[in-house]
């Protein structure tokens, strides 16, 4: 009952903000837009405490610098986007191409300052990544964007791409990864939610003269790890190390990642 009331809630929020946002498209400058998309997250953060009965712990936000900087996400559910805009000042996002399929989202997107890029990946798809964040890094403002490329479930991740690293050695920004646990009561796209108290953490920076090699495996490692300990706490469960996914059929190719710790 508690997930239909959520959900119910969520598709009348949507569509009723999707509007506003196609509206202030039409104004000038990308603030009326801006504030449309925080207050609509915060309206999904307090439908998601009220209604489905999950509550949001923020931690490590004294981990954020000033200025300009990158998040780079573990991406469990369309909720911990929401969380992100609700507290993160004058940030924009990475996403994929897809979304451009669906009515108005093109034109939002585009007045927004988001930076779109291929869902494919590939050369053209970093080419595209790097002019995108030329400008919103010019700008000051601070970039979202999930490493694996796609919502993976508790327990699994995907393999990381370097994007990341690209633009924090291209811009000079500094990198926070974040790691959370809300799959466990909001996982991926399911209707279903699971009432409890999640936690999306910000953690430490990340050390800016690290090889490509070295950056990528610091960054896998630090949000995977977190990530994995945050699950366990809310399952009231032994640390279980992740699995690495395809997305093609999403088949277990690989076995572990961190050590489980009893």
């Amino acid at each position: 009952m508690r997930s239909a009331l959520f959900n119910a809630y969520y598709w009348v929020l949507s569509i009723f903000y999707g509007l506003s946002a196609a509206l202030s498209a039409l104004l000038p400058g990308r603030r009326p837009i801006a504030f449309a998309l925080r207050l609509y997250s915060r309206r999904m953060i307090w439908a998601l405490r009220t209604f489905a009965g999950i509550s949001i712990e923020l931690k490590g936000q004294e981990n954020l610098p000033q200025g300009a900087f990158i998040i780079a996400a573990k991406h469990h559910s369309w909720g911990d986007g929401f969380v992100m805009f609700a507290h993160v000042d004058n940030l924009s996002f990475v996403t994929g191409d897809h979304l451009e399929k669906f009515p108005l989202v093109g034109a939002i997107l585009k007045k927004f300052g988001a930076i779109v890029v291929d869902s494919c990946g590939g050369p053209e798809a970093r080419r595209a990544l790097s002019q995108s964040a030329a400008q919103v890094a010019a700008e000051g403002r601070r970039i979202l964007i999930y490493p694996e490329g796609h919502l993976a479930a508790p327990g699994e991740r995907f393999r990381y791409r370097t994007g990341v690293y690209h633009m924090s050695r291209d811009f000079g920004l500094p990198v926070v990864p974040v790691a959370t646990n809300l799959g466990c009561f909001w996982r991926q796209t399911d209707k279903k939610k699971t009432p409890g108290m999640a936690t999306i953490e910000f953690l430490p920076p990340l050390p800016q003269d690290l090889s490509k090699a070295e950056f990528m495996a610091r960054m896998e490692d630090v949000i995977e790890t977190r990530t994995n300990q945050l699950i366990a706490q809310a399952r009231g469960e032994p640390v279980r190390p992740s699995v690495l996914v395809e997305w093609n059929g999403r088949e277990n190719v690989a076995a572990t990642h961190t050590k489980a710790v009893a």
